[in-house]
């Protein structure tokens, strides 16, 4: 009997082409249905909630996919990591009612970006933040991470293409942000936001403005005017995929 999955991973989107598909590329899409397949049988492509782009981490992305395999869940999640490349896990496995989908039943999610500030960044973290050592006025970034909470329209952080023009697909490029915040951790700056849904390079566009205002560029009106012209050109330049993670999707 069919059953319904849903499949909490998490990777890092170092060596990947993104999330979804690409015939000959390396990608988080194609390497769990290549798992599924060898691990069930399963020829379904699985779907996520999200497309996060090449170099993008995720701590909890989720996927979905049916099954017809009646191999318990415990060993399904063993049986998928023991073929996924060491980069990507399958953290816990649900069985969820047929009407569920990865990417149409979600209601928020989650997003990080981490900025180490320190003069030297360690190898170790390379290919987990941005380093970014030069003078930013931190405070004033804080201060205006909370202009773009609400219901706006984002048209002047998404990403300039026709075909990956909405992370999320929704039709419209209206989204809310339920918070946007700075803080500071030790020797990184990071900036969490939570929302509805996010467009494509959303939230890495967002952080390429607020540094802008770190370096003292712009200000609380010109944030306000840039969501208000639906213009990309007007906003900030895209920040670095390392530093970006998908943290949670609620449903």
């Amino acid at each position: 009997m069919p059953r319904n999955l849903k499949l909490v991973l998490a990777y890092d989107g170092s060596d990947f082409r993104g999330w979804q598909v690409q015939p000959g590329l390396p990608t988080v899409q194609g390497a769990l249905a290549e798992a599924l397949r060898r691990a069930c049988g399963c020829a379904e492509l699985p779907q996520g909630s999200g497309r996060t782009d090449a170099g993008v981490h995720a701590l909890a992305q989720v996927a979905s996919c049916v099954i017809d395999s009646p191999i318990p869940l415990a060993n399904l999640v063993t049986a998928l990591n023991d073929v996924l490349p060491p980069a990507v896990r399958v953290l816990e496995i649900s069985e969820v009612p047929p009407g569920f989908h990865a990417r149409a039943s979600a209601r928020a999610k989650t997003y990080r970006y981490r900025i180490f500030r320190g003069p030297i960044c360690p190898p170790s973290l390379a290919r987990y933040v941005y380093h970014h050592p030069y003078p930013l006025d931190e405070a004033r970034m804080a201060a205006l991470a909370g202009l773009v909470a609400g219901e706006h329209d984002f048209t002047s952080f998404a990403a300039v293409d026709p075909e990956r023009g909405r992370e999320d697909e929704s039709p419209s490029n209206v989204r809310t942000i339920f918070s946007s915040a700075w803080e500071r951790r030790g020797d990184e700056l990071v900036y969490t936001v939570r929302g509805s849904g996010f467009l494509h390079h959303m939230v890495r566009n967002l952080v390429g403005t607020f540094l802008l205002a770190g370096k003292g560029t712009l200000d609380e009106r010109d944030l306000r005017r840039i969501l208000e012209l639906k213009d990309r050109s007007a906003a900030g330049p895209t920040a670095p995929a390392c530093g970006l993670y998908l943290v949670s999707v609620e449903y």
